[in-house]
């Protein structure tokens, strides 16, 4: 067999892990080759391929980022260096000269919808959740989440140190688009007083009241907001649209919002941290690189056994897999009676 491998969509840590996993399980156990495919579904359009063996993955499971390099603006159905043109057929062609047999996709969920018409156009292919969102379906951990989280809970021990010598609100802003899974389990990890989800309704003036009620004791307030969290107007707060991205709106900057917002009610100085690519760099956590490790063992599995159209999940602590199909274009959100959210408002911190 002649194995590709890609990542596409953002960056996250844990994906070198997996590339490695893939790579050493295909040639252990399928005696298989393996090709890397550069900078996502692009390299598919340009060519742009290296051949990946032991040594090729030596070293590279602590490593942040991929070595393959990505792009989240490639859909080569609605190829943004064509005018959107679908340009699929050219990188079908490219398939075929490089003789691919199947494609295993590291990505999120743009990245399965992708790699779910490749499936249609005849192409085998296994996926692999990474996002640090923590949003694909049918998953309940996707590696690059747990660094991201870890890198919230660092920011929030830091700025609860400032916010207690100034006796500040300070309020730091996540990742996560439309879900809220890093701001609630940074929240958590990091000790914040207050955590805004994209999945609850924020109300402002109830934020400022919890605000003034510990001016006096203990003196400040600490806030994590996912950046797809909604203020009393009920709108998203845009930084820029790309309209050619397959997610043409890029969030950012509620939390300053919510600082302007709370600076008219509160005698406490108020401090905004957008934290932002800072959650996608750097070396994965142990959790992460296991899990990446076994995840990409398992895409290993399913191309040995010929499972294609298959995307690897994680259940519980049992990794298993389910159709491409029932993952891709999807978001999975923080349910409104998830456990978190009990156990959150048991020990007194505010959700909105």
């Amino acid at each position: 067999m002649h194995i590709g491998i890609l990542t596409g969509g953002g960056d996250c840590p844990g994906l070198n892990a997996v590339i490695r996993a893939v790579t050493l399980a295909l040639i252990n156990e399928a005696q298989a080759r393996v090709t890397g495919i550069e900078q996502g579904f692009l390299g598919l359009l340009t060519g742009r391929s290296r051949p990946l063996d032991a040594h090729a993955v030596e070293g590279l499971l602590a490593q942040g980022g991929t070595v393959l390099g990505t792009h989240n603006r490639c859909d080569p159905f609605h190829f943004f260096g064509a005018q959107g043109a679908d340009c699929s057929a050219q990188a079908m062609d490219c398939v075929r000269r490089l003789g691919l047999d199947a494609l295993v996709a590291i990505g999120g969920d743009g990245t399965m919808a992708i790699a779910h018409r490749f499936e249609a156009l005849g192409l085998p292919v296994v996926g692999v959740p990474k996002t640090i969102d923590n949003d694909l379906f049918h998953t309940d951990r996707s590696f690059g989440f747990d660094s991201a989280v870890a890198v919230v809970a660092d920011a929030l021990d830091r700025l609860e140190t400032t916010a207690r010598s100034h006796g500040r609100v300070m309020i730091a802003e996540t990742m996560g688009r439309y879900a809220g899974w890093i701001a609630l389990e940074g929240g958590i990890a990091g000790g914040a007083d207050v955590i805004l989800l994209p999945e609850l309704p924020v109300d402002v003036d109830a934020v400022a009241a919890h605000c003034r009620a510990r001016e006096i004791d203990p003196g400040y307030t600490l806030i994590c907001i996912g950046e797809g969290a909604r203020l009393q107007d009920g709108e998203l707060t845009v930084r820029e649209r790309i309209a050619d991205s397959p997610d043409p709106l890029r969030l950012g900057g509620v939390g300053h919002a919510l600082e302007r917002a709370l600076s008219q009610q509160l005698d406490s100085e108020v401090r905004t941290t957008l934290l932002g690519h800072v959650q996608r760099g750097g070396s994965p956590t142990p959790f992460d690189r296991v899990l990446a490790t076994r995840f990409g063992y398992h895409a290993a599995e399913l191309v040995r056994q010929q499972r294609f159209g298959r995307m690897v999940t994680l259940q519980g602590d049992t990794v298993g897999s389910v159709a491409i199909a029932e993952v891709a274009g999807r978001n999975r959100c923080v349910p409104t009676d998830h456990p978190l959210l009990r156990t959150v408002r048991g020990i007194g911190v505010m959700l909105g």
